[in-house]
């Protein structure tokens, strides 16, 4: 890595409330020689808040190829830039993943700083399991490939996250009760903002409550992932013996995770005891 280059910071901006920023993030705004922004109308609005002058340049989806190569070539005569999207951590959904890549093939140094990020504040905000999930960003616009993509989420485990404009909700939600059933989910608008609103409930439910208030601003949706005793999935011996251990190294005697397992994957102790001794004995 060249000493002489300058510093790419990745700098997350907030995603509705301006005061949803970090006291390293102002710093790194103010202190860079150059901001290279989404939409350099929305970040103006940021820095005039908080008094700050720096250079803003745009850095978007359809400008991305040239100016990505400008601006490295701007970072190898050592010039610091930060990266800012509209709204949140930039390189989620937003071309500065393309950046990024290209700072790391030309050897430049790249400073991820933590910040607003509407995945993890809507995961949280929806009560539902955060220890696995997935994030779709936005599911193809076509009514067609979307539901094809929904089909291949059939089996998914995981509690699921995704983006979506007003003027397709009602749309997306109902592709999702027809292909993954009436499961729970909750939709989030205008996260950290004035009129923020969760809904939370079942799909059906959710679907009419939009119906009867048209949709606006922006939404994050998040989705329960998928009952494995409803998909009639088996059960590999490999997992068995993973989850026994991982109760196992947890304090708990081989007859109690044995029970704990055989609940969870709902089947029998025997069973269980069977895979456990063949792997062991």
């Amino acid at each position: 890595m060249s000493k002489d280059s300058g510093t790419l910071y990745i700098c997350p901006t907030p995603i509705g409330n301006l005061e949803d920023i970090t006291l390293r993030a102002l710093k790194t705004l103010k202190e860079c020689d150059l901001i290279a922004a989404e939409d350099t109308r929305h970040t103006k609005k940021l820095m005039n808040y908080y008094d700050i002058h720096t250079p803003i340049t745009s850095y978007y989806a359809h400008n991305e190829q040239k100016k990505g190569i400008k601006l490295i070539e701007k970072l190898k005569q050592g010039i610091n830039i930060a990266l800012v999207s509209d709204a949140g951590m930039p390189g989620i959904s937003d071309p500065g993943s393309d950046l990024i890549k290209l700072a790391i093939e030309h050897d430049i140094n790249i400073v991820v700083l933590p910040g607003a990020s509407a995945v993890i504040a809507a995961l949280i905000a929806s009560g539902m399991p955060t220890d696995k999930f997935v994030f779709e960003g936005f599911l193809p616009s076509g009514k067609t490939k979307r539901r094809k993509r929904l089909k291949e989420l059939t089996c998914e485990e995981r509690t699921m996250v995704f983006y979506e404009s007003p003027h397709r909700l009602i749309e997306m939600l109902k592709d999702i009760h027809d292909i993954l059933g009436n499961r729970r989910a909750a939709v989030i608008r205008e996260l950290t903002k004035l009129h923020e609103e969760i809904k939370r409930g079942a799909l059906l439910e959710i679907i009419k409550y939009f119906e009867q208030q048209k949709p606006r601003g922006e939404f994050t949706i998040v989705l329960s992932g998928a009952q494995r005793e409803k998909l009639n999935v088996p059960i590999s011996s490999e997992e068995v013996i993973t989850k026994v251990k991982e109760f196992t190294d947890k304090g708990m005697s081989t007859k109690d995770a044995v029970r704990k397992t055989a609940e969870l994957f709902k089947i029998p102790k025997r069973e269980v005891y069977d895979i456990v001794n063949k792997a062991f004995n």
